[in-house]
């Protein structure tokens, strides 16, 4: 049986509330529910997590290391800074898929360059809520 971590960044705790028009308006609750139906209809374990805070995402991951095999992670806007995230993805043996609602490629100049990208499995951008099963589709394929 695979098992996936989903690691919410912050802010996404506000989604559905929080700047419509770039990140929708399905809740976070609502994104996790339908994570948990694809995983329990592909007989796969998944769990989840959000936090606001780097150090918690941090140890998160650490703490996934004999747990999951795959992490799929949002890290809103440690995405582009957070070398502490990116070490902990290198420290880990899971495989890790790093998504976004919004396509970070065409958004403010700022938020273009991932730091994280280059040690993760793969990028998916842009798509919104289906972003998340996208990612957990294509793992769930490997």
């Amino acid at each position: 049986m695979k098992k996936i971590l989903v690691i919410h960044g912050p802010n996404l705790n506000l989604l559905g509330s929080r700047e419509k028009k770039i990140y929708g308006q399905t809740t976070l609750a609502a994104i996790n529910a339908e994570l948990a139906a694809v995983a329990k209809k592909n007989k796969a374990a998944i769990e989840f997590f959000q936090s606001n805070i780097e150090g918690e995402i941090v140890s998160q991951i650490q703490a996934s290391r004999q747990k999951f095999d795959y992490l799929i992670l949002n890290p809103g806007a440690y995405t582009h800074y957070s070398i502490a995230i990116r070490d902990a993805i290198s420290g880990v043996k899971a495989k890790v898929v790093e998504v976004h609602l919004s396509n970070i490629h065409a958004r403010e100049s700022f938020r273009r360059e991932s730091v994280l990208a280059p040690v993760c499995l793969g990028q998916i951008v842009g798509f919104g809520k289906d972003s998340y099963r996208l990612a957990l589709e294509y793992l769930l394929a490997r």
